[in-house]
């Protein structure tokens, strides 16, 4: 069985999808596009990263909980940028994760994050 979990303190779906969905004790969170953000890699990564954190606490979890994240940057060359603000949001161990360039992201994004969460 599956479950819609949604935050109103993290953007709504661009699209017809949900901002997470919760099944057999893993909670599966849409990419989060740095929406409102401010320009820079740091920052967009900042409020995707938000976006993520209350998307989670609307589940009952929180960023410790996550186990998988991938992230998608418009440019490899924004990766240090993007690594320097990441690492602030997790404590000891951090989750697996995948990084990569892609051609282009929504929204003119420079940077989108999703990620797996268990219970």
């Amino acid at each position: 069985m599956k479950k819609v979990i949604c935050s109103e303190k993290a953007p709504g779906a661009i699209g017809p999808y949900s901002q997470a969905i919760e099944a057999n004790g893993m909670v599966f969170v849409s990419g989060q596009l740095p929406i409102d953000a401010a320009t820079g890699v740091e920052a967009q990564a900042r409020q995707s990263l938000e976006n993520i954190k209350h998307i989670l606490e609307a589940a009952g979890l929180t960023m410790a909980d996550i186990v998988k994240t991938t992230v998608f940057l418009q440019d490899m060359s924004l990766f240090a940028g993007m690594n320097g603000v990441y690492a602030t949001y997790f404590d000891g161990a951090f989750p697996a994760r995948s990084a990569v360039a892609v051609k282009a992201l929504p929204k003119d994004a420079l940077v989108e994050i999703e990620c797996i969460a268990a219970r």
